[in-house]
């Protein structure tokens, strides 16, 4: 059985409710072959866990964090401001505010604290990964075929969906 490789980048959620969401990254990152860990901390209830987390990302091989969190949402923020990995932020619905809110806090982050910043949800989450892949492959030439062809892909996926579609009308 072949060692389990190193991970490179981190899927981070402030609860574990936020997994239903975060898998969507987790199933983009495996379809890419790209070595994860899963990691849960909050900014507001273990910020001394929260901040080693991201003092230490880069020493054990992490080359991009990607950031869940609903609510208030400063996880991504806070994970940004203490280390220079790139960190992508996914506002997860976990509020009567359908997201908004953790949009908005993971968004507007002050200038020189940069949080690149998806869409609320699971779409959200899988672009998170696909912009994670997106990053790797500029030194990885395997992932950029790959992301090629996953490309490529979803235009094919397109014009069948669209000749079905013409057959239907006819």
């Amino acid at each position: 059985m072949a060692p389990k490789a190193e991970p490179i980048v981190s899927v981070v959620m402030g609860s574990d409710s936020d997994l239903p969401v975060m898998e969507e990254s987790t199933k983009i990152l495996e379809q890419f072959a790209v070595p994860y860990e899963l990691f849960l901390t909050s900014a507001h209830r273990s910020p001394a866990r929260t901040t080693a987390f991201a003092k230490n990302a880069a020493q054990r091989g992490i080359k991009v964090i990607i950031v869940g969190a609903g609510a208030a949402a400063h996880l991504a923020g806070v994970i940004a401001s203490e280390t220079l990995l790139p960190v992508i932020g996914v506002p997860v619905d976990a509020t009567s505010l359908k997201g908004l809110d953790a949009l908005l806090a993971t968004v507007q982050m002050p200038g020189g604290i940069p949080v690149a910043t998806m869409a609320i949800g699971k779409a959200g989450a899988r672009n998170a990964a696909l912009f994670a892949v997106r990053i790797l492959a500029l030194e990885n030439e395997t992932m950029r075929n790959n992301l090629i062809k996953f490309v490529d892909n979803m235009a094919k996926d397109v014009a069948i969906k669209h000749e079905n579609l013409m057959g239907i009308r006819s």
